[in-house]
């Protein structure tokens, strides 16, 4: 079944699903410097390719979790994947499991780092 939405529609509807109601918060402030960076954002991740049908957005998030874990250079936005995954229905312990298996693939300080930014999510507000 085709989404007939445009992709910004899809791509708003999915930030939203992922950020809840930060989501315009997430795509930061780049108006000044770099105008088009948002609609990139809306647009192509996440109406393009978040969107996409052939996997569920529960299963992405976790997958966006363990790349930006395996980069190592991101933590903002690993620190907002991970408020997405918990939103989306992974467990604390899932989530946590998703990021050790990483260090054998992207190493121990870029997976400490991930633990360390998950401990810092799973404290804060609406964690589960």
């Amino acid at each position: 079944m085709s989404d007939e939405r445009s992709a910004h529609e899809r791509g708003l509807a999915t930030l939203m699903a992922i950020a809840g109601p930060r989501s315009s918060e997430t795509l930061g402030d780049w108006s000044e410097i770099a105008p088009d960076m948002e609609r990139y954002i809306v647009d192509f991740v996440a109406g393009d390719v978040l969107s996409r049908p052939g996997l569920d957005a529960k299963t992405r998030q976790l997958l966006t979790v363990a790349a930006l874990t395996a980069l190592a250079t991101a933590p903002t936005e690993l620190k907002m994947h991970l408020g997405g995954a918990l939103r989306l229905g992974w467990t604390q312990t899932e989530i946590v499991e998703a990021i050790i298996q990483m260090a054998v693939f992207a190493g121990f300080p870029a997976t400490l780092g991930a633990l360390a930014i998950a401990k810092e999510v799973f404290a804060g507000p609406g964690a589960a």
